[in-house]
């Protein structure tokens, strides 16, 4: 049985480090999923909860000034 979507594909615009960075923070690499949540928070569906943000990676923080 081939794999059917149950949802239209939709195309959005988003900077190649912002997608990057959200393949490896969100749980299990599934930006999908994280979308889904952020967004089913973001208009208020029935029992959608604020996603807890991941922790920052090291590697990711800013530099330090001075």
């Amino acid at each position: 049985m081939p794999n059917v979507p149950k949802t239209k594909h939709r195309s959005v615009r988003i900077d190649d480090q912002d997608w990057e960075d959200l393949q490896v923070r969100a749980p299990e690499g599934d930006r999908s999923a994280a979308i889904k949540e952020l967004l089913a928070w973001y208009l208020r569906r029935p029992g959608a909860k604020l996603p807890k943000r991941p922790d920052v990676p090291a590697r990711s923080a800013p530099p330090a000034e001075g």
